[in-house]
């Protein structure tokens, strides 16, 4: 244990930042447990064959994604010294995984080259101070509503996992998307599972009782695995049926031990997209890519920043380039090593809500992480039910700032209702940040007011038009 003046403790702040040992340590573990399905949902999502047949294996993929998410937090936290937790940036994965993946003649080596090059593209943004120079050209009012929209985001990303909260098939015949449940009731002892926990977390919490995050995770896993020890629940999809009373992303089970296989790293081709799709298609594709994870990151990382509390009263964020650039080497792992771009996790804030304010609860977790690659049969103990409740009540920590927006200035708050509504409604913290981006520069247009206008919020703007235009664009070059 550091005390208070110890080396530990004045490398990474922890005293200064209002926290300790204990609750780093349980801030890590809330972290790596609110992530840690990554480990068994990437392997899934990347488990199609590319153009010529060939798979990337999901044993090997979750070794791997593990391996990278690891390695990467924990030089965020030692290096960088912030609570972020990196791994498989769930969006672009499923970008990379049906939308380029698909493209006839491109095979994963090519994918995953596509990847590279833009975290490469990242990382030279940041070197020249370019990355760091936009986010301090977003005005304040912006940066909340980006705290917000996470906050709604990750609560809906809670409630949609656990089944309270389900997509309503097209063949309803509905305009509602979503609803309660399953045809408008809850259904199935996870749901109960999730409940539990999202009682027990909020009591814990307004009793102020420590760790109650975590408590609430642990209590949750535990009557998880009663529950599917005695009644066989099951998965809500097992490969070839569906069931709605089941569990939705991992069932929980002890399931076999097997040594890592970690080689997939350096299975990629840089440049190997260009040849078989042509500069044009393979430029577009890079571009894509590198907007999601430029914009992504950036709006994770104001939101768990604000929430940890580590905003200066300029608005600054410690160490940003630091942050930038671990995130943008997170890009260049992750397609390195054929796991896709890898990048902050919202999830973090679940530690963020256990008390960690500082890289040693990073450090605890990317050592969780490596563990994993050996003990994948701990983390399938874990069901989404037990976490969700865990980022349900971050979300609402998180959406608490809403009082700082300016809602008599339309010039911001137009554009930060925009911006934090379309975060969750589309599932997409970059979709929300273009469009309040581009409705800030042109509500202040509108109202006169342009020389307000940062030159980088229209350059940005000017980004956010192609990245929502790119169907069209692709259309017209016949790509």
């Amino acid at each position: 244990m550091a005390s208070q003046g110890s080396a530990l403790d004045r490398y990474f702040l922890i005293t200064a930042r209002g926290s300790n040992i204990s609750r780093e340590i349980r801030g890590g573990f809330a972290t790596f447990f609110a992530m840690s399905y990554i480990v068994v949902l990437n392997p899934l999502i990347l488990s199609g064959a590319d153009s010529s047949g060939a798979v990337l294996g999901i044993e090997r993929v979750a070794a791997v994604t593990a391996f990278v998410a690891g390695i990467l937090t924990i030089l965020m936290g030692a290096w960088a010294k912030h609570p972020f937790a990196l791994a498989t940036g769930l969006g672009v994965n499923a970008f990379v995984a049906i939308t380029v993946a698909t493209h006839p003649g491109l095979t994963w080596p090519d994918v995953m080259g596509l990847v590279m090059l833009s975290g490469i593209t990242m990382l030279i943004l940041v070197l020249t101070g370019f990355r760091t120079a936009v986010f301090r050209a977003v005005p304040e009012g912006l940066k909340t509503a980006i705290v917000v929209g996470i906050g709604l985001f990750i609560a809906l990303i809670g409630l949609v996992n656990a089944g309270f909260v389900r997509r309503i098939p097209d063949a309803a015949g509905t305009t509602v998307p979503v609803g309660l449940g399953f045809g408008g009731e809850l259904v199935g002892w996870p749901t109960l599972v999730f409940v539990f926990g999202l009682i027990l977390t909020i009591a814990l919490v307004v009793r102020k009782v420590k760790g109650a995050i975590l408590i609430g995770i642990i209590a949750s896993t535990v009557l998880a695995n009663i529950l599917e020890l005695t009644l066989h629940i099951g998965p809500s999809f097992n490969g070839t049926t569906s069931n709605p009373a089941g569990w939705s992303l991992v069932a929980p089970e002890l399931s076999r031990w097997s040594f890592p296989d970690l080689s997939l790293i350096g299975n990629f081709n840089l440049f190997g997209s260009f040849s078989h799709l042509g500069s044009l298609a393979a430029v577009l594709l890079a571009f894509v890519i590198l907007l999601s994870i430029f914009f992504d990151a950036m709006g994770t990382m104001v939101g768990l920043a604000s929430e940890a509390g580590t905003i200066d009263k300029d608005g600054n964020i410690p160490n940003v380039d630091r942050v930038l650039m671990v995130d943008a080497v997170g890009a260049i792992a992750g397609g390195g090593a054929s796991v896709s771009s890898n990048q902050i996790y919202v999830e973090s804030g679940a530690g963020i809500g256990e008390g960690a304010r500082t890289g040693l609860a990073s450090v605890v977790t990317g050592i969780l992480f490596l563990i994993a690659m050996f003990a994948t049969p701990l983390i399938r103990l874990v069901p989404f039910e037990a976490v969700a409740p865990a980022l349900v009540v971050v979300g609402f920590m998180m959406v608490s700032q809403v009082g700082r927006i300016d809602w008599a200035d339309w010039g911001i708050a137009i554009p930060a209702f925009l911006t934090f509504t379309l975060m969750p409604f589309t599932y997409s913290i970059a979709n929300g940040l273009g469009a309040g981006f581009i409705a800030y520069v042109l509500i202040r247009t509108f109202q006169g007011r342009a020389r307000e206008i940062h030159p980088l919020m229209w350059a940005v703007a000017a980004a956010f038009l192609l990245f929502f235009g790119i169907g069209p664009i692709e259309q017209f070059f016949g790509v």
